[in-house]
């Protein structure tokens, strides 16, 4: 009887512990994905829709908004890297998140009172230089929680940051449903939430800085400086290249996606359909598509390794474009623009995931956030501002049209000069008017977003494959599996 009374009380004991054990990982997981949900919450509730807020209310012009775009990049260039290396070296992840997410909340607060594009672009840029590096320390400290829990990486990571998508979609709908897709409400939304991120990451399990550099290394290399040897390896170096070529692909959907459905509105056929009137809810379909993905990342990795996931996130970027090219608000056309949102999914995560995970896996533990400071650095840096920039000059100089006469503009419009849907678009969209010659009072401005997809399109197709000749690497699935270690 005593013999089966301990059996017993064994079995109860481990039972206890597994249990615990249990409790423990699913506390962590869902603490890592209240993080992840808050991060792309805070990002989503202004980037789809602040083109309208631009374009609609303020009335200010293409090629300053590709600027204020490219603040994200400018922002990406060199802070991610520099908090990479403090996180590295000297000051816990969690609470250098904690202090940028903050300064970031009340940086938006600030934004909607500037008065003129010039100080418009000096507050975001000073907001994207406290919330960009955010998103690679995000990934830090989920990594270095769930490493130390003993937790896979591959396996466990994905479904935490596919709440990341869903807080950006919670955001987009929010932001729309409220009514402040075109008014400075977005960035209020956005700063409440940060601020309350901030305060949460201070909760989180302690990252402290590995300070795995031996006191006696050199300078360079204390300062965590020596991730950029990185470029002096020929995978690392392409590998990259590319991330800074495809990130100039990968904010101009966000740049210029709601406002091209929004500007259907200047077709009278068009101009009370559900994709207009809802545009940052069809956009999130996008990011529906996104959480689909995420899921799916694990799988395609481990089966045909990071060469042929980034290309068919290449080409998905591809489809991406053409399908925007040929998509209207009814029939055909609103199939079209569903199933670009639908790549969408696999156009971004298949690179951004996949992207970060193969950092993860190719460099020495010793300067891994870093590392990841420079993935940030390529895409969401030198690549979003050249991306933004040129595409903001190429638009305003070759796809945007001026009409100047009633019938050439109704004619492009699909419809008549007489019109009361086109006279009255005309007066309140553009404060113009026909004159009895059949001029307008005022010239308008119209974007060409047919051929400005098609070029978008042209060029992912030219990136891809390049892509498939120059980079070169032997699939190993357990390099993939070797990132929980």
């Amino acid at each position: 009887m005593l013999w089966r009374f301990r059996k017993r009380s064994k079995e109860e004991k481990r039972k206890s512990t597994k249990s615990r054990y249990f409790t423990l990982t699913m506390n962590l997981k869902l603490r890592l994905t209240i993080l992840s949900f808050l991060q792309f919450f805070v990002w989503g509730a202004w980037l789809i829709t602040m083109a309208n807020f631009w374009f609609g209310t303020k009335h200010w012009d293409g090629t300053q908004f590709g600027a204020v775009f490219g603040t994200m990049g400018i922002a990406s260039i060199f802070m991610p890297t520099i908090t990479g290396i403090i996180a590295d070296r000297w000051v816990n992840a969690e609470r250098i998140f904690s202090a940028l997410q903050i300064l970031y909340g009340i940086t938006l607060f600030v934004l909607p009172h500037t008065e003129n594009p010039s100080s418009f672009y000096l507050v975001m840029l000073v907001a994207m230089c406290f919330y960009m590096p955010t998103i690679a320390l995000a990934n830090s400290i989920s990594y270095t929680v769930l490493k130390n829990s003993n937790l896979d990486v591959v396996k466990d990571f994905p479904p935490i940051r596919v709440w990341g998508t869903i807080g950006f979609i919670v955001a987009m709908w929010v932001t729309n449903l409220t009514g402040n897709k075109s008014t400075e409400g977005q960035f209020y939304i956005g700063g409440i939430a940060a601020i309350i991120l901030g305060i949460y990451a201070l909760t989180l399990p302690k990252c402290p800085p590995q300070k795995l550099i031996d006191k006696s290394a050199s300078i360079f290399e204390q300062l965590g400086l020596n991730a950029f040897k990185l470029f002096g390896n020929y995978k690392m170096a392409l590998f990259f290249g590319f991330s800074m070529l495809l990130g100039a692909a990968l904010q101009l959907t966000n740049a210029y996606g709601d406002v091209f459905l929004s500007e259907f509105s200047h077709f009278p056929k068009y101009a009370d359909s559900f994709v207009v009137q809802r545009s940052t809810i069809v956009m999130s379909i996008s990011q529906v598509s996104e959480t689909l993905f995420i899921l799916a990342i694990p799988f395609f990795l481990k089966r045909y390794g990071i060469k042929k996931v980034m290309l068919i996130s290449m080409f998905a970027w591809v489809l991406r474009f053409a399908f925007f090219a040929y998509g209207t608000p009814e029939g055909y056309g609103v199939s079209l623009i569903i199933l670009s949102c639908i790549v969408y999914g696999m156009a971004f995560d298949f690179f951004n995931i996949s992207g970060s995970l193969f950092v993860e896996t190719t460099t020495d533990k010793k300067i891994r956030s870093s590392a990841q400071g420079l993935f940030m650095m390529m895409t969401n840096g030198f690549g979003a501002y050249f991306g933004s920039n040129i595409a903001g000059w190429a638009i305003d100089k070759f796809f945007t049209h001026k009409f100047v006469n009633a019938d050439e503009l109704s004619t492009y419009l699909d419809t008549t000069p007489n019109n009361p849907t086109f006279l009255e678009i005309l007066k309140k969209t553009f404060n113009s008017a026909v004159n009895a010659d059949g001029t307008l009072s005022s010239a308008v401005m119209l974007r060409d977003w047919t051929n400005i997809w098609l070029a978008f399109a042209a060029y992912a197709l030219v990136l891809a494959i390049l892509f498939a000749v120059l980079f070169r690497h032997k699939h190993n699935p357990e390099d993939v599996s070797a990132v929980k270690h």
